[in-house]
């Protein structure tokens, strides 16, 4: 069992490479993952019911036990990644089905994958758990409403049915997995460290998915919507580092917050964009790019901040030795 749980933190680890292994496959043999976008909103209910799996009652403590620094991280989740999005699409003057796909990937919550590369980073790990409950919960209200006001300046959005769309592939396998969880208890711990295999297997399979039906739209316009991603990407990770220091929040949380803000539950906006936006076929395009751009990124954001870590537990050391007298 223990070799099998390796196994699993090993795949949770290295998500990241592990899309962008599944994502080439797939633009070179697409016809072997084409199948997987009939099943998008299913795979998206899996992974979100395999995040409620791992949600303990102990998790919501981190809500109550730290207010101020999910409030922070909440509300820079909701403004600087959409707002970016909205100024991206003006600037760049994007084709509308471009600018719908950037715009749903700024509205949406933060990724499961965020708490592991919080953990990699050293960062607060209870707090990137805590802001992405938070902001998942949210996000049946706040997603919708946001890609109504945002993106309704190039196509018509029912927020309605987006509210729908959320609920139905978030909210409510989120809630029935911590349902689930509790009611099996400490059955359910024995088996904790399998669970996050569901939600890696259907994140690769989305993206696998939207990248086998999207092979000439990625030849003729792959470029630009990466540059996007990556400037969104940037822009997350920086303003939600400055919005932590404007706060004066604390080195590890300040990386858990930049790093919730900074990657987003991209699958969400690839299911959004599928049910929604059938019309705009290139809306699934930003989504994708984005599921493995910000694995990448956030490896490296990851690495720069653990030896920051590093670097201020050192010059703290040399201090308190200097203070003793050492």
């Amino acid at each position: 069992m223990k070799k099998i749980e390796s196994i699993i933190s090993g795949l949770t680890r290295y998500i990241g490479v592990i899309i962008i292994i599944f994502s080439v496959l797939a633009f070179i043999v697409p016809s072997g993952f084409a199948w997987a976008t009939n099943y998008t909103s299913w795979f998206l209910g899996a992974a979100m019911f395999g995040m409620g799996l791992t949600i303990k009652v102990e998790d919501f403590k981190a809500v109550l036990t730290r207010p101020k620094e999910i409030i922070i991280g909440c509300i820079a989740q909701y403004t600087i990644m959409p707002l970016s999005a909205w100024a991206l699409s003006m600037l760049l003057k994007l084709p509308p089905d471009l600018a719908v796909g950037v715009i749903l990937v700024g509205c949406c919550p933060g990724g499961t994958a965020s708490n592991v590369i919080t953990y990699i980073a050293g960062g607060d790990v209870s707090l990137s758990v805590g802001m992405t409950i938070v902001s998942t919960l949210l996000a049946p209200i706040m997603t919708p409403f946001l890609t109504y006001l945002l993106a309704g300046a190039w196509v018509d959005v029912s927020l309605a049915a987006m509210i729908i769309s959320v609920t139905k592939v978030i909210l409510v396998p989120v809630l029935l997995g911590i349902v689930i969880h509790r009611i099996l208890g400490r059955a359910m711990e024995k088996i904790s460290s399998v669970v996050p295999l569901i939600s890696v297997v259907a994140i690769v399979m989305i993206i696998a998915g939207i990248v086998a039906n999207n092979v000439e739209k990625i030849l003729t316009c792959g470029l630009l919507v990466l540059g996007v991603v990556m400037l969104h990407n940037l822009l997350g990770l920086l303003l939600g580092l400055g919005a932590s220091k404007v706060f004066k929040v604390e080195y590890d949380k300040a990386t858990a917050i930049a790093i919730e803000v900074a990657m987003q539950n991209s699958g969400l906006a690839v299911s959004l964009a599928a049910a929604n936006f059938a019309s705009n076929p290139l809306a699934t395009l930003p989504g994708a790019i984005f599921s493995v751009w910000h694995n990448i990124s956030g490896s490296i954001f990851a690495s720069l901040r653990r030896a920051g870590a590093r670097k201020q537990e050192d010059a703290q050391h040399l201090a308190a030795n200097a203070a003793s007298g050492k």
